[in-house]
């Protein structure tokens, strides 16, 4: 009988392989083999036949201009559109998840952005925000003479409300999901105790929403990370220096066949978003203890 019960597991166990195998084997031909290879680039120079030079590479990226503004972009994005974005979506979800009247056509509003084309919101947006566009004749109307949004400083603020308006709605999501698994007894026993809302909300809601929180917070940072194609579709290759992201960097190499210097970027950008996330993940285990 155990004979035939790890017979029937092996034969699960190859078949799970077998549907398995094509995703495995696309994994590795397009992610772990290209980062193999990106991480020999790191360490050596030329392309054809290669040269190690240690980290030389390295301290002429963080020598770079471009590379330091770049990074200084990104960071100051992370900063200020992730934590906006986390608080605008939590905000309206307890608001929409109240009960209100027509929340179901705010839910379909908010989650609107997730299935409209990038271009085509990329074209509204640039129909809004342009030298010529209709925010700038209203002000021309009062007087007012506007200034370019999309290259001047302005552009990283409008960047910056793109992602917000784009992500709002898949964040919502999440947290209607967390909200719905906190059990409704709780709010019940807080009301007879005589809880009010704001008192359920930082003893109940945020708490046991806390698991919830910081998975969104991890792919909020992953789709900041994810700005490139709406900046790039918004200003062009080359931005202004507000909205110049590190992918920005790391394409611009691409197109210059500086391989060496775009591996190094890539490796640094990978190595510092594992540490994020594994920090990120020890600090949610504390919360759950």
């Amino acid at each position: 009988m155990e004979i035939q019960n790890l017979n029937v597991k092996k034969k699960e166990n190859i078949k799970g392989y077998i549907f398995a195998g094509p995703s495995i084997i696309g994994f590795l031909m397009f992610f772990v083999i290209p980062f193999l290879i990106s991480v020999v680039y790191c360490f050596t120079q030329g392309v054809g036949g290669l040269d190690f030079v240690g980290f030389q590479n390295f301290i002429e990226l963080f020598q770079n201009d471009s590379f330091k503004l770049a990074v200084k972009n990104t960071i100051l994005f992370n900063i200020i559109a992730v934590p906006l974005v986390l608080i605008i979506s939590l905000g309206v979800t307890i608001i929409v998840n109240n009960k209100i009247k027509k929340a179901s056509f705010f839910r379909t509003a908010l989650t609107v952005p997730l299935v409209i084309p990038v271009a085509s919101i990329i074209l509204v947006w640039q129909v809004f925000f342009a030298e010529s566009g209709v925010i700038n004749k209203i002000l021309l109307k009062v007087g007012i003479m506007g200034p370019d949004y999309l290259k001047t400083g302005w552009s990283f603020f409008v960047l910056v409300l793109l992602y917000v308006w784009k992500n709002c709605g898949y964040d919502m999501i999440i947290f209607l999901a967390g909200l719905n698994n906190i059990p409704k007894e709780y709010y019940e026993a807080a009301e007879i105790d005589g809880c009010s809302k704001i008192q359920s909300f930082f003893k109940i809601t945020l708490p046991l929403l806390m698991p919830t929180i910081f998975f969104a917070f991890i792919i909020s940072i992953i789709n900041s990370l994810r700005i490139y194609r709406e900046a790039y579709l918004l200003s062009g290759q080359y931005p202004d220096s507000s909205i110049y992201m590190l992918q920005h960097f790391m394409n611009n190499n691409f197109a210059n066949l500086n391989y060496q210097r775009l591996s190094t970027a890539s490796v640094i950008v990978f190595v510092f978003v594992a540490i994020v996330i594994y920090y990120l993940f020890r600090i949610q285990k504390k919360f759950e203890v």
